[in-house]
């Protein structure tokens, strides 16, 4: 855990600084309240990646100090999530990257980390044998898609102070976990490394929003999450690739259920932003009807309200994958019960039906 408590407290700290800084410069904030997506009520710094990835590579330079082996994985791979998030972090500032381009420079760091630390997708197990991919034309677009997809996925959900980060956190310790059963130090590290940088930013971030993520901190952590979790699988057989599927599988089917509405549903482009993502309709649909709109609108109730709904429900993905993570049927069995889950719950949430068991007392003339 030293790896953990350094990034935690670096990030820390760097975090209040970015945030001070931004204040007195007015740099990077955002500042547009009437977005589809926006639910804040004030200008606030949204670039949270920054402070993590220094925080990041400062704790991965202490680590290699300590552990030399770490350092021909850990710097190509620093290097190539630094791109992943370079089109995020200028989004950030400018406003002005579209989410191709974007998508395009996760996808381009993707294919280097391809051919610089062999994370490439060779394999897929069933519950009755291995599927062995061998053909070039085949791996190279699917790792590059799935890895590319995920650093987006981890994007779409940052919807609310402190769900795409704690919902990450979770993932990131579960692979750290699964790291130590099968002695990959690697993965093991740096999965604390980052899960320590977030946690540090975690505690400007929620409840109150003094920092948001930013697309740069969301590319980075969704990258460092696919990377981790192909390196992982590809290099322990004994890990099912289908532990990697369902841990991911909140941020991943979100995203592929996001571009069928749009799609097929709606008639519009899959990337036009929208505000019916299941954690939007949490929000308007449960957390205003409890506690009230304006209320619900409030910095501390909004966030605070909503976010846990999300960080729960990713659980019933994230806590069986981390328990089933070498047993392919069972993970399957639990991937599909996600997923059948979920469109339950959305189409019960859009529908006006909502669970009553969702919701908290509503508390009169509040």
């Amino acid at each position: 855990m030293f790896s953990f408590f350094v990034s935690f407290v670096s990030c820390a700290l760097l975090t209040l600084l970015v945030i001070k800084l931004a204040k007195r410069n007015g740099a990077a904030l955002d500042n547009d309240y009437g977005g589809v997506q926006k639910f804040h009520s004030h200008a606030v710094a949204r670039i949270g990646g920054v402070p993590i990835y220094l925080a990041t590579v400062i704790t991965g330079a202490v680590s290699v100090m300590r552990q030399p082996s770490l350092g021909p994985w850990l710097a190509p791979l620093l290097g190539c999530a630094c791109i992943a998030m370079a089109g995020g972090i200028v989004e950030d500032y400018t406003g002005k990257v579209s989410p191709a381009r974007r998508l395009l420079l996760t996808m381009l760091a993707a294919l280097l980390a391809y051919y610089l630390l062999g994370a490439k997708l060779v394999r897929i197990d069933l519950p009755w044998g291995v599927l062995s991919l061998q053909l070039d034309w085949i791996v190279v677009p699917l790792t590059v898609l799935a890895v590319a997809g995920i650093a987006n996925a981890v994007n779409i959900i940052d919807g609310f102070n402190g769900l795409a980060s704690v919902v990450s956190i979770c993932m990131l310790m579960s692979l750290a976990y699964v790291a130590l059963q099968v002695d990959d130090m690697f993965v093991l590290v740096t999965a604390l490394m980052v899960a320590g940088a977030t946690a540090g930013f975690l505690i400007w971030n929620y409840p109150v929003g003094l920092i948001f993520l930013g697309d740069g901190g969301a590319y980075f952590i969704g990258f460092m999450l696919g990377e981790l979790a192909l390196l992982l699988v590809m290099r322990n057989p004994e890990v099912s690739t289908w532990y990697a599927a369902l841990l991911l599988i909140y941020p991943a089917f979100e995203t592929i259920f996001s571009a069928y509405r749009r799609m097929f549903v709606r008639g519009k482009s899959p990337a036009l932003p929208d505000g019916i993502h299941l954690h939007s309709l949490i929000f308007r649909r449960i957390v205003q009807w409890t506690v009230g709109p304006r209320e619900a609108r409030a910095l501390m109730k909004r966030n605070a309200r909503t976010s846990p709904y999300l960080w729960l429900f990713s659980l019933m993905a994230v806590i069986p994958a981390t328990v089933f993570w070498k047993n392919t049927s069972v993970l399957i069995f639990f991937s599909l019960l996600f997923i059948i889950s979920y469109l339950w719950l959305y189409a019960r949430i859009v529908r006006f039906k909502s669970p009553r068991w969702l919701f908290l007392h509503k508390k009169d003339g509040k």
